[in-house]
């Protein structure tokens, strides 16, 4: 159930975002004159479809190969490298005869409509349910077996990343691959210690899952009705410092501990107040003693409609300026990030388990946003290559031939179909 679940979000999503993305480049060849051919969801290899329908001079329809979709315009060379059209004289109506100036837009049109989709989610999410976040100011880390060997250790406070002091705990991680930080600065105990980044780590941090998890202190919040302990005495506000003598600083102490003492009944060391207590607790067959712990740091900003609209805005920059820095990690062979390349395998991996619409909107707008700027990527096949030649035609005045646009396109297929390969090689490298 939960592989179907997170196959029909991927499904939904990108389908969605394909459609919306297309329709981009369909809306403004339609506004200028220029003839849409087909627009299609996934591919009609062979010329076979799942399902076709024409609407005034353009055929709609999906494909039969789940993969991606297309719109294609009169007269122009995409990725379908149909050059029976060119081989016959220029007509008013396709994408060859018309300026620069309106063939840029019609090849903008893609990636301005995913950053609209981007804002306008962004804008509804504020809205309906606001910005939740681990706020960085008063929360821990608990460290991995990398984020050990990089200096740091459990209970420490990140203050900062060079000068950039981290607001959100969650991007922690994701801050220090992106920033090229070269030294961080952390709270531990009462003393203030900077630590000195290794770059050639920073591969391993964009490989390294939950490298900073949260420190969560084991303080009860409540006890659970039907657990093994209702009526032990533990209250709310107690820390559960040991069991049996063995210390617990922190939840993620506890648990291997707790597993090895399953089914038994062990003494709990808790502080509450200035009084350390010994209170008999029951650990069940599973490990746990059936009780809530409280979460630090949890901030929550709500948004009237008209405040939603520039937070919406606002959070769409930040999101585009992080995948940029993603992007120049990518493309920096030192840093090994092009071994965190995924398909829409990973992609499948970070929907949620079940349907969560606040989780759906947030991953599809982050969707749009990273398929917007791949397609701005200046390569031969996307749309950052047709603008690319574009540009350089207002600008020189010269077009680009015919041939060299068709081998540039093949180019430029070459490469993103290579780039796939590694992608989904990657994500069958994890899985294994």
């Amino acid at each position: 159930m939960v592989i179907l679940i997170k196959t029909l979000q991927v499904i939904l999503a990108l389908s969605l975002l394909i459609i919306i993305h297309e329709f981009g480049h369909y809306i403004w060849a339609r506004i200028f004159g220029i003839r849409v051919e087909k627009f299609y969801l996934f591919f009609d290899v062979g010329g076979k479809a799942v399902a076709r329908w024409k609407w005034g001079e353009t055929e709609f329809g999906i494909g039969w190969l789940p993969f991606g979709g297309y719109c294609k315009i009169a007269g122009m060379i995409d990725e379908s490298l149909d050059t029976d059209q060119l081989k016959s004289p220029p007509q008013k109506w396709e994408f060859r005869t018309r300026p620069a100036w309106q063939r840029l837009f019609v090849m903008a049109g893609g990636v301005v409509n995913n950053f609209i989709f981007a804002v306008l989610v962004y804008i509804a999410v504020m809205a309906i349910w606001g910005q939740a976040y681990i706020d960085n100011k008063d929360s821990s880390i608990y460290v991995n077996d990398l984020a050990y060997e990089m200096g740091f250790r459990n209970g420490d406070r990140i203050l900062s990343f060079d000068d950039y002091v981290p607001e959100n705990f969650g991007m922690l991680q994701a801050d220090l691959a992106r920033r090229d930080v070269h030294s961080a600065t952390v709270l531990r105990g009462g003393d203030t210690l900077r630590l000195y980044m290794d770059q050639a780590m920073i591969g391993d941090v964009l490989n390294s899952p939950m490298m900073f998890d949260l420190a969560v202190p084991f303080v009860i919040d409540s006890v659970a009705a039907d657990g093994p302990n209702t009526g032990a005495g533990l209250l709310r506000g107690d820390r559960i410092i040991a069991f049996d003598g063995q210390r617990v600083e922190f939840v993620q102490d506890s648990r291997p501990l707790l597993a090895e003492l399953r089914g038994r009944s062990v003494t709990a060391s808790v502080l509450r107040g200035a009084d350390t207590l010994q209170l008999p607790v029951k650990v069940d067959t599973a490990g746990r003693i059936g009780v809530f712990m409280q979460t630090p740091g949890i901030k929550v900003e709500h948004y009237d409609v008209l405040r939603a609209v520039p937070a919406g805005i606002k959070h769409t920059g930040e999101t585009i300026a992080g995948y940029l820095r993603d992007l120049k990690l990518l493309v920096t062979p030192s840093t090994g990030a092009y071994k965190s390349m995924g398909s829409f395998i990973a992609i499948g991996q970070v929907f949620p388990a079940v349907w969560d619409w606040y989780s759906f909107l947030n991953i599809i707008a982050l969707l749009s946003i990273m398929l917007a700027v791949i397609n701005l990527v200046p390569i031969p096949g996307l749309d950052g290559g047709h603008i690319l030649f574009t540009l350089y035609e207002m600008v020189s005045g010269r077009k680009p031939g015919e041939r060299f646009l068709i081998a540039a396109q093949l180019i430029g297929m070459v490469l993103i179909f290579g780039l796939m390969i590694l992608a989904i090689g990657n994500d069958i490298g994890r899985i294994i």
